[in-house]
């Protein structure tokens, strides 16, 4: 399935309904499209971040830490490629709907939820295929 981006003006429109928080932002959840479906990654969008994903189908998220976009994948290539967006009944959260090209966590893991929860604290539930060092170079 491929993704056929809104016009403009029905994007503008669509971000006009959104319900951003204080700070301009929304939770962003980004799950694989393909089976078994696994939840990739959360991260947060400004307006500017989910207008351009909306409008180029390429998946932009904004940094926090960085206080800019993020293009998924401009510097390990590890992009997401939209299928799909979906609002909650909210609108305040989206669901993202993406093909992962790669792993999606800097970890090295296709998932960033790794972490379960067992009576003896937290374990690992998958390994990294890849080292940060092969996805950012020596200098992450």
């Amino acid at each position: 399935m491929s993704y056929l981006p809104p016009d403009q003006q029905t994007i503008d429109a669509l971000l006009d309904t959104v319900r951003f928080n204080e700070d301009g932002l929304i939770t962003a959840l980004a799950q694989a499209a393909e089976a078994p479906h696994d939840v990739l990654m959360l991260a947060w969008m400004n307006r500017e971040a989910l207008a351009e994903t909306l409008a180029t189908g390429q998946v932009c998220y904004y940094s926090r830490s960085r206080d800019r976009l993020w293009r998924k994948g401009e510097s390990s290539g590890q992009r997401q490629t939209l299928v799909s967006a979906r609002l909650d009944c909210d609108r305040d959260a989206v669901l993202l709907l993406v093909n992962q090209t790669g792993v999606a966590c800097h970890t090295g893991r296709r998932s960033c939820f790794y972490h379960e929860v067992v009576p003896e604290g937290l374990r690992d539930t998958t390994a990294p295929e890849v080292t940060p060092e092969q996805l950012y170079g020596s200098a992450h």
